[in-house]
Formats: C-alpha cells, sequence, structure tokens
C-alpha cells in the first residue's frame, strides 16, 4: 500500500484529497456515509476527484425514515455509487433472536448490526474516508487525519478524516456556499444522527454526539473496533 510522504496534517481537506488520490493510484477507496452533513462535504470532496467512489451505508434497519429518504434522494439525485451494508440477519430475525437488543445491550447490538457488516465491506478497500471530526467528542479529540487500520481479518487499509480539524460551522458554511442539500432531523434539533431508538436531541451546550445511546456511551464500536497499528 503507498503511504503518503507529506506533512499531512499542516494540508488542507481539499489538497489532502488531491494527495490521498495521487497515492492511491491502483488501489481501492470507498467512503462510509451516515449521510450526515461531514459525510456529505467529504463526499462532495471526493466526488471532484472520483465522482463513482463507493459510498457505503449501514442499513441497521433502525433509521430515522427521514433519513432513508434523505439517503435516497440524494443517491439519485447524485448518482452515487451507493453499497448498502447489510447484517446478516434481517431486523425481524434479529429481534426473534435477541428481543429489543439495542435498549438491553447496546453495544452487542452496535456490534451485529453496524460493526461486523462494515468491517466485512471495507474487506475490498485500501483507503477508507470518513467524515470524523475532533470536536464532535472526547472519543474522538485526538484523531488524525490519517492513520493506519487494521481489519478484524488482519487487512491493512489508511483510515482517512479529511475534517478532523474542522469545526460545525466550517461543515455547515461549506454545505451551504456547494448548495448540499441538508438532511430535515437537523431542524429538529438532532445533532448527530444513528439508529431512531437510540438517538435523542442534546442538552443545550451538550457535546454533539451525547445524545446518542440514552448518553450510556460515545461509539457504536466502528471507529474504535478496528486495530490500530
Amino acid at each position: 500500500m503507498s503511504t503518503v510522504s507529506v506533512d499531512i496534517e499542516s494540508l488542507q481537506a481539499e489538497e489532502l484529497v488531491a494527495e490521498i488520490v495521487r497515492e492511491s493510484q491502483g488501489e481501492a477507496v470507498c467512503l462510509t456515509s451516515s449521510f450526515q452533513t461531514e459525510d456529505m462535504v467529504v463526499l462532495h470532496l471526493l466526488r471532484k476527484h472520483l465522482p463513482h467512489v463507493p459510498v457505503i451505508f449501514l442499513e441497521t434497519g433502525y433509521h430515522f425514515p427521514a433519513l432513508i429518504e434523505y439517503r435516497d434522494r440524494l443517491a439519485q439525485e447524485w448518482d452515487l455509487n451507493l453499497i448498502n451494508a447489510m447484517p446478516r440477519t434481517t431486523l425481524a430475525e434479529h429481534e426473534k433472536e435477541f428481543g429489543l437488543l439495542h435498549i438491553v445491550e447496546p453495544t452487542k447490538c452496535c456490534q451485529i448490526r453496524k460493526v461486523e457488516p462494515l468491517m466485512r465491506s471495507l474487506e475490498p478497500y485500501s483507503w477508507w474516508f470518513t467524515g470524523l471530526r475532533r470536536e464532535q467528542s472526547p472519543t474522538r479529540a485526538g484523531l488524525k487525519k490519517i492513520e493506519d487500520h487494521k481489519l478484524p481479518t488482519g487487512k491493512q487499509m489508511k483510515k482517512i478524516s479529511i475534517l478532523a480539524d474542522w469545526d460545525w460551522a466550517r461543515v455547515e458554511a461549506y454545505a451551504q456556499e456547494h448548495g448540499i442539500p441538508r438532511l430535515s432531523l437537523y431542524d429538529q434539533g438532532y445533532t448527530s444522527i444513528g439508529c431512531e431508538p437510540c438517538t435523542a436531541i442534546p442538552a443545550a451546550g451538550a457535546d454533539a454526539r451525547s445524545g446518542r445511546w440514552g448518553g450510556k456511551k460515545l461509539e457504536c464500536g466502528i471507529h474504535t473496533f478496528s486495530e490500530k497499528e
């Protein structure tokens, strides 16, 4: 796998995308997207270089209907190469076996319906773009723009967070400037949007992800499960 030799932390998002695209020639690139604004900004920047970059969405079965409508509308309007990463069981099968697992064991539910499908879906790729930002929560404060990751199978890959040093105001400003449609859930007060049963509107002044999982945790495991080199 190619490695980026420049000082990547000093690069602006647009510059880093161009550098990664240059370095990744012949290697597979993807973006994971929850269709929140950060991810749409990353996708907008990526599409300037890779118009048909694979966009991996975790179809847990528990999403807000408004988010699914937004995903489908943008997939059509932007002609996206959308890949819906599916759990190995349907939602009905899952609940028949485990009941409301997202209430009694949310970490196990996330592992089954988010982490495992994503890790499986990432296998063909060598470069993984995300919309992660340091400002989002204390668990992401030390985020680097490029990190080495090893999947559970041992597959090595580069994880890219080009917006690591952006704040929310900058994300919103970019989206408005470039005409990226706004997900309606933000207008209701949501700031970090995951599965509907596990997402609440955060308290005033709290960090963006504090409304997730009833405040019991801040990460589903996607960005903590894979082994960092």
